[in-house]
């Protein structure tokens, strides 16, 4: 009898050595895991004028083969025009950064002189929040007014997530749109917003389930370190007694 409660003493405290390290591990994992993830500009690849570099998909919400035909239809444009359309995604900002200041800041450091500014648009969307901004050079604004590339950043892209997410939409609309206007042809104008009946929705984010689980995971932890040594508490005294 001895000898089974002196095993069952060292596999409570063996499975209490376990449990809060693995606290502790989803604890910090959870605390740190999104600032971890933020990007600045310095951390964005270098671009400059006339390389044929047209999307950075940080967040990879386009698929290979539409990132393969918005490239084209860019390239395309920059033959046939000299303007060039770059598009940007990515996962999260800087704590005070917002995507109008991360593209502007983008774009300049890409494009530091007017003579390279001139023909350049910078479209990009911060997948966390799916805000969006555009930044343009001095000559695109002689062709595309900056109402139309203020509807191409809050209408063109923004229709399709709204329409659960739909990223991949959003830019071969925004790519379709921006090629038309910079190549001197009629503006097609924003996407038809049908009417529809608001429902609230029963879905939860990735960052709610992200962050639900991890809250299982501390609560299950914190239960099993609980109980187990009590459990074993009573199979202790029920032996003794």
């Amino acid at each position: 009898m001895k000898q089974l409660l002196y095993h069952l003493h060292r596999w409570q405290k063996h499975l209490q050595n376990l449990i809060i390290p693995l606290l502790l591990m989803v604890l910090v994992s959870g605390l740190v895991a999104a600032p971890a993830a933020a990007t600045n500009i310095y951390q964005m690849p270098n671009v400059s004028s006339g390389e044929p570099t047209w999307i950075i998909d940080q967040s990879e919400v386009i698929s290979r083969i539409n990132e393969g035909r918005i490239s084209t239809t860019l390239e395309d444009l920059a033959k046939a025009t000299g303007n060039e359309v770059r598009l940007v995604t990515v996962r999260r900002l800087d704590y005070g950064e917002t995507i109008e200041s991360f593209s502007k800041a983008l774009f300049e450091k890409w494009f530091p002189t007017e003579e390279a500014q001139a023909n350049q648009t910078l479209l990009a969307v911060d997948t966390l929040t799916n805000n969006t901004a555009i930044v343009t050079g001095e000559a695109v604004n002689s062709t595309m007014p900056k109402d139309i590339a203020e509807s191409v950043a809050s209408e063109t892209v923004q229709v399709p997530l709204r329409d659960g997410n739909k990223y991949n939409q959003a830019f071969l609309d925004a790519s379709d749109r921006l090629v038309a206007v910079l190549s001197g042809q009629p503006d097609p104008g924003p996407p038809v917003v049908e009417d529809t009946i608001e429902v609230e929705g029963t879905f939860k984010t990735a960052e709610e389930t992200d962050t639900n689980s991890a809250t299982t995971w501390v609560i299950v932890v914190l239960v099993v370190a609980t109980v187990v040594p009590m459990a074993t508490y009573f199979f202790y005294q029920g032996f003794s007694g």
